[in-house]
């Protein structure tokens, strides 16, 4: 496996409506057949995620990447909040992040992103991430019994990060390939303090929640606990439908009775916007 960094080439300028400046990102070159692939060929990632953001951010507010990848969200969040706004960006993986700290720079956004090397757990600690070959965005903390590459990566409590900081986030974003359950456990304080609850959009995986320790279960439960609306991101129909803990627990549980099964699912924690 070739982890090394690759020459960046040009730019490739992100085709999202309505942004108040033009935008462009370095990609990852032909190894990621994923999210690097999508925005080359399209100038577009998750499109109805992306909408959501526009919808839900405006200048001034604050968001939160966690499992950044290369920048995508998080240039386009601080396009939307932006000299008055923040942005936090948490990546782990160095060559991800050498890439994401380019975005920031090439697109003049150096005050208002904060990018830190680093996963986010339950806990602060030192960690493995295991390395996918053909999905730049698909490592893992956690050894699923495949032959991957692992680097060592440091892991940040959320709640110990955000202790001494005057962030309100209006949007946290998680998608961190099955650790999002210990992701928002150890952001559970830090969430659970603010005068007003932000949006949480999260992946939702079973498979891998699983292989990490917890569950889908586990982590809908978690996030029941903050009494807010649920909504499933809709991909096909782009549109939020509603949910209960209930429905997306019995969803999960579901999905872990297939063998292999590797079903997901986004959803969106709060009012719809």
């Amino acid at each position: 496996m070739n982890h090394s960094p690759s020459a960046p080439s040009l730019p490739v300028p992100l085709r999202v409506s309505t942004l108040p400046r033009p935008l462009s990102l370095y990609v990852h070159d032909a190894r990621d057949r994923f999210v690097s692939q999508r925005i080359r060929d399209e100038g577009l990632w998750e499109p109805y995620e992306t909408a959501l953001l526009q919808a839900i951010l405006a200048p001034g507010g604050v968001f939160v990447d966690v499992g950044a990848n290369i920048g995508y969200f998080s240039v386009i969040a601080a396009a939307l909040v932006g000299e008055a706004g923040a942005v936090v960006a948490f990546e782990p993986d160095p060559e991800n992040c050498r890439l994401l700290r380019l975005n920031v720079a090439h697109n003049g956004m150096a005050d208002i992103i904060e990018v830190v090397e680093a996963g986010l757990a339950d806990g602060a600690a030192r960690g493995e991430l295991f390395l996918s070959e053909d999905n730049l965005g698909d490592h893992q903390i956690f050894a699923a019994g495949e032959a991957r590459q692992s680097v060592p990566v440091q892991l940040l409590s959320g709640a110990g990060f955000f202790r001494d900081r005057p962030h309100q986030p209006d949007l946290i974003k998680v998608d961190t390939q099955g650790a999002e359950f210990r992701v928002m456990a150890g952001l559970m304080p830090f969430v659970r303090n603010l005068p007003r609850p932000p949006r949480l959009l999260i992946e939702l995986t079973p498979l891998s929640l699983r292989e990490c320790g917890a569950s889908g279960r586990a982590l809908v439960e978690l996030l029941a606990t903050l009494g807010q609306p649920l909504w499933i991101v809709d991909h096909i129909e782009h549109r939020l439908a509603p949910s209960s803990a209930g429905e997306l627990a019995q969803w999960c549980d579901n999905v872990d009775a297939c063998e292999g099964d590797r079903g997901f699912m986004n959803i969106l924690v709060g009012d719809a916007p």
